[in-house]
């Protein structure tokens, strides 16, 4: 009774004031909650605020990336999630041929920070194997990184937002830690078998000292041979 009266209510939600994701599931027992976004009817002004919020951020984001958005009951560009079929505010595209989806982004206003759409929304798209950004309201952030805490959601960054005048300003509250990479491991250079390593030298021979009788006979055959070289033949008369 109260799924059908909650799924009533949705399709009978002003596009302006109501925030409607459909996508299919196989489970018919929770296939009413997936009909419908937990938050069902924002107020006019938040959900004006929050489309042109969107508008902002895929602007901002076409210098680097294809950026499509699901503004209001809009649904352009789906994404995956299981059996699942979920539409964030805006989605952020490689711009390469391959078209590779790099960012999700949710976009959210004071009464959508709340334990059901962390549920609904947050955690299915922190699955993914892409960034995940989060913004919200400036006095709603220590509520998010509760919410993101309990639901075990890995969020990327979360940004605050706040008017100033007419400008939206926006500031990095939360930036997840990046794994610290493995150390690297020096290896050695295989040496090729053609390249043969000269052996070490060796210690050098030393001669052996000769005895004095040997040196002392080796001087006397050079005297010798001095003195016949001395003596020359005399003439004949």
């Amino acid at each position: 009774m109260y799924a059908a009266r909650y799924y009533a209510c949705a399709q009978h939600t002003h596009a302006g004031r109501g925030k409607v994701h459909r996508f299919v599931s196989r489970n018919s027992s929770t296939r009413w909650r997936s009909l419908v976004s937990p938050i069902l009817v924002r107020p006019v002004r938040e959900q004006l605020e929050h489309d042109r919020l969107v508008r902002l951020l895929q602007i901002k984001s076409r210098r680097r990336f294809d950026a499509v958005a699901n503004p209001g009951v809009q649904q352009n560009a789906p994404v995956r999630v299981g059996t699942s079929s979920l539409f964030p505010d805006l989605l952020l595209f490689s711009q390469d041929r391959g078209r590779r989806l790099h960012a999700v982004v949710e976009v959210e206003t004071g009464e959508s920070v709340n334990h059901l759409e962390a549920l609904a929304q947050w955690a299915p798209l922190s699955k993914l194997k892409v960034e995940f950004y989060l913004y919200v309201p400036a006095n709603m952030v220590d509520v998010a990184r509760r919410l993101c805490e309990d639901n075990k959601v890995q969020v990327t960054e979360i940004w605050s937002y706040h008017l100033v005048g007419d400008q939206f300003r926006f500031t990095l509250m939360h930036r997840a830690r990046e794994p610290e990479p493995a150390p690297r491991v020096a290896r050695r250079k295989p040496v090729p078998s053609a390249v043969r390593r000269k052996p070490a030298p060796g210690p050098a021979k030393r001669t052996p000292p000769r005895s004095a009788s040997k040196s002392r006979g080796a001087a006397k055959s050079r005297g010798a041979a001095k003195s016949v070289r001395k003596v020359r033949p005399q003439k004949r008369r």
